[in-house]
């Protein structure tokens, strides 16, 4: 008699494949804190806030391609972060997915990183997000509805992340750098559910909760640069 196949928390079959390393990521989370204040000179704000176990979504802005490493390096658990499969040419292939990270391919519905994200979240882990979609000016204005099908789905709390000060300036040495021993603001907000408590996962549904993030995310963004004293930046690197 055939058996039926075993299914995980969520309903999903399981697929024997692994879950992203924890240790892994913990290893990409040390290179980060070697190399972001070695070159810089991070100033981290609201740490504290994140909770110190079970499954979390770190919603992060997107200005510059270091915000990513940066919030590796200085957040207080270890990430894995979706990143676009472009990223993973050459020998970072093999580098990124050995600290944890998932490769996702954003022309197409990429069921594999679907399902490896909520695993990493099943799992109580921390799985980190840029909710724009691509970089750009780094103000939350333009949410995809892939951060909240995740929260909605996984139930996992969102922790909005703001990054200041990635953009502002090019470097002398490395024009496609911030400037070496530059300030940059990382601020960690307060976790937040994102589903409205019923546990529905239609289409108005996940409208709703990306327009409800989308709130919480800009009022977090906009409350990090009273508290660093940074202005909006153009993703040209001037300032408004």
């Amino acid at each position: 008699m055939r058996r039926h196949p075993r299914r995980g928390e969520a309903g999903r079959k399981v697929t024997g494949a692994p879950v992203p390393s924890e240790r892994g990521a913990e290893v990409g989370r040390r290179i980060g804190v070697g190399l972001m204040y070695g070159l810089y000179r991070p100033r981290v704000l609201g740490a504290w806030k994140v909770p110190a176990t079970g499954p979390v979504i770190f919603a992060v802005n997107h200005s510059h391609n270091i915000d990513g490493p940066m919030v590796m390096g200085v957040a207080p658990r270890p990430t894995h972060f979706l990143i676009k499969k472009e990223a993973f040419v050459g020998p970072l292939d093999p580098f990124l997915l050995g600290i944890g990270q998932l490769k996702v391919d954003r022309s197409v519905a990429d069921r594999g990183a679907i399902t490896r994200a909520l695993d990493v979240l099943s799992a109580g882990q921390v799985l980190g997000i840029f909710p724009e979609g691509t970089r750009g000016e780094g103000d939350f204005a333009s949410l995809r509805a892939g951060l909240a099908y995740f929260a909605v789905r996984s139930g996992a709390p969102v922790v909005p992340v703001a990054v200041l000060g990635s953009s502002e300036r090019r470097g002398r040495l490395i024009k496609a750098l911030p400037p070496l021993r530059s300030r940059i603001d990382v601020v960690f907000g307060d976790p937040f559910e994102a589903g409205d408590g019923t546990g529905r996962r239609t289409r108005k549904a996940l409208d709703e909760a990306t327009e409800r993030i989308q709130k919480q995310l800009t009022a977090h963004l906009e409350n990090a640069r009273r508290l660093t004293g940074r202005r909006a930046t153009l993703s040209s690197g001037s300032t408004r």
